[in-house]
């Protein structure tokens, strides 16, 4: 991919990466996704050591998007809605740190759409925002067998509905 300089990253934890890659890959405008463990404690964590030695990272989704094609407010109203944003540290059935649901900047000057963007949602629950908003610490690829896991595996478990892929390929600015 040779025009990564003219795309724009975010990183977005919603739950269990498979769903939330597919999910988010599905979306006019986004270029690329890979899935990985962000903003923890340990260097190049294994799957494993993610789900059980407590390292601090959570499931992530890279999300490269060209700026011309899509906004970041438009993919993070798309993300809200296949997350449970008042939910910490759990997204469907999946529990624990790992799951948790955040949102990771790269560019400081997205900070204030990110912040815009919770206040909006804030809106709609009585229950608190419970998305963590953070500076990309940190990020390591997931090993390859998560890498496009429900291309790979189209009967793979997901806590997204397919409806909500359907309605992804579909979504418009």
């Amino acid at each position: 991919m040779s025009q990564t300089n003219n795309l724009k990253e975010i990183y977005l934890a919603g739950g269990c990466f498979w769903g939330t890659e597919k999910y988010l890959s599905e979306i006019h405008g986004i270029v690329k996704t890979d899935v990985g463990y962000a903003n923890g404690n340990t260097e190049n964590p294994t799957y494993q050591e993610v789900c059980h030695n407590n390292t601090g990272h959570a499931e992530t989704v890279r999300v490269f998007y060209d700026p011309t094609q899509i906004r970041l407010e438009f993919i993070l109203t798309l993300y809200y809605d296949v997350i449970d944003p008042t939910s910490l540290n759990r997204q469907g059935g999946d529990t624990g740190t790992q799951y948790r649901t955040g949102i990771y900047y790269v560019d400081t000057k997205d900070l204030d759409v990110i912040r815009n963007s919770i206040s909006e949602l804030q809106k709609k629950y009585e229950k608190p925002i419970a998305i963590e908003v953070l500076p990309l610490k940190n990020y390591y690829l997931a090993e390859e067998y998560h890498q496009k896991y429900l291309d790979k595996n189209p009967n793979g478990y997901c806590h997204i509905g397919k409806e909500k892929f359907e309605q992804a390929k579909l979504a418009k600015e």
